[in-house]
């Protein structure tokens, strides 16, 4: 489509969530970021929503500063507040450095956008066309090549995307007429990314031979979301009947073919906020689980994250499960707090009928982490058992026994957390005693 006001208007019209509370740009200080603040300071109906613009600087060349200047002179000009803000591109992890940029804007952005605010980038037809080339040149998968949303929720507000329907060349005419002068960027010259290489030397050669390419190519995205989306669609019907508490029933996985399985345990960790492993490392990772015989506990991960299988259920862990750590003392009183550290919550005192016996109980409990070959005796008329029987029976995932905090009076073993007392240690019953209470105690069963 031609681009203009009036087109801009008809977009954010169909596209914008009815509780809004208003626009943000974010500003480059490029002709298409520039195009779209200046087209939607001329849509008089957009002062219904505030509108307002953010400025990223990565720190990464010297013009940075002539890309500030440049914005802070157009924001001027058309009467738009600008936040201007610096962030640190890190790309240690051996990211690139197009991809380190992107995580650090969107961080940054994503700071300061507000409660209900829609973030607005200037992505275009052509970049959609050119994430499907470049995503299918990496051997990406339908979601990979999916086309961007117009809109989608994010953060606290949206991230809504108005230009993917309009051709590059139609931006610059309107950048021509509206007499917008941007600030150039050398980055976008430096053919050592990819996208650069593929826009400046890849890019004529295609419009050459096929005319509105980027359309075309717009649409065959869209077209790889909408299968998405079914898949998608099918994957949490699945998930729904594997679905075991936390986990994905095995039993029900075996049941699956493999792209079946692939594609339910691909949805299944997206939806918990998990970057999925590639397909192979996927495959591969299933294959394990699968085969691994059932007094076997298979462990398979990548990046912070983990597959576990336990008892014929598939488990997402952090690779580095909490622990307890280094032993450390606690005062024996009601109303006593003891901290565990991250992910593991807190310790509390509680008065409890038929608890531990205070009287018997020195000043400070020491609190320990499992070692191997604890023993207790839950209940009066039960034999002494080891803790790791306990776990068993109670089906205490075997990853997190660690996070298990071991409460020891003079090196005697007297509690578990709020699992298990020692009867030995107790009051009889009914009589007033005191309890551990494990408040915000990750999970474990």
């Amino acid at each position: 489509m031609s681009f203009s006001p009036g087109t801009l208007r008809t977009v954010l019209n169909v596209h914008t969530p009815q509780n809004a509370t208003g626009y943000v740009v974010a500003l480059s200080g490029g002709v298409d970021s520039a195009c779209l603040l200046t087209a939607l300071s001329q849509w008089e109906a957009s002062r219904s929503l505030p509108v307002r613009a953010i400025h990223v600087d990565h720190g990464l060349q010297p013009a940075a500063a002539d890309f500030r200047i440049a914005c802070e002179q157009m924001c001027r000009r058309l009467s738009v507040p600008l936040t201007s803000i610096a962030v640190v591109v890190d790309t240690r992890g051996g990211a690139s450095i197009e991809a380190a940029a992107r995580e650090a804007r969107y961080a940054g952005l994503a700071r300061h956008l507000q409660s209900g605010e829609c973030l607005l980038t200037a992505h275009h037809a052509q970049d959609q066309a050119e994430t499907l080339l470049l995503q299918a040149l990496r051997g990406a998968g339908l979601k990979g090549m999916s086309a961007m949303p117009i809109c989608r929720a994010w953060h606290v507000g949206w991230h809504l995307r108005p230009l993917l329907g309009v051709a590059r060349r139609d931006l610059r005419r309107f950048a021509e007429q509206a007499g917008i002068r941007a600030a150039l960027d050398p980055m976008n010259d430096d053919l050592r990314f990819d996208r650069v290489y593929v826009r400046q030397r890849l890019w004529p050669l295609i419009e050459e031979r096929w005319p509105g390419a980027a359309l075309t190519l717009s649409r065959a995205a869209r077209h790889l979301a909408e299968a998405q989306e079914l898949l998608d669609s099918s994957a949490a019907a699945t998930v729904e009947t594997l679905r075991d508490g936390t986990a994905l029933s095995v039993t029900g996985l075996r049941l699956l073919s493999p792209a079946e399985q692939l594609n339910a345990v691909r949805f299944w960790l997206t939806a918990q906020s998990a970057t999925p492993p590639s397909t192979a490392h996927l495959t591969e990772a299933l294959r394990q689980i699968m085969a691994a015989d059932s007094d076997h506990l298979p462990t398979i991960a990548w990046n912070d994250h983990a597959l576990r299988r336990y008892r014929n259920r598939l488990y997402l862990t952090l690779v580095h499960v909490p622990r307890v750590g280094e032993p450390r003392e606690w005062a024996v009183g009601c109303g006593g707090t003891l901290p565990l550290g991250d992910g593991l919550g807190t310790l509390q005192w509680m008065a409890q009928d038929g608890g531990l016996d205070v009287e018997r109980l020195p000043g400070m409990i020491s609190v320990r982490q499992r070692r191997g070959g604890e023993t207790l005796k839950p209940q009066r008329q039960a034999r002494t058992q080891s803790v790791q029987h306990l776990c068993q029976s109670l089906g205490v995932l075997p990853w997190m026994r660690d996070a298990l905090p071991m409460l020891y009076a003079r090196n005697e073993l007297i509690a578990v957390g709020d699992l298990w007392q020692d009867a030995r240690w107790c009051v009889a019953a009914g009589a007033p005693g005191v309890g551990c209470v494990w408040r915000d105690a990750p999970i474990l069963t």
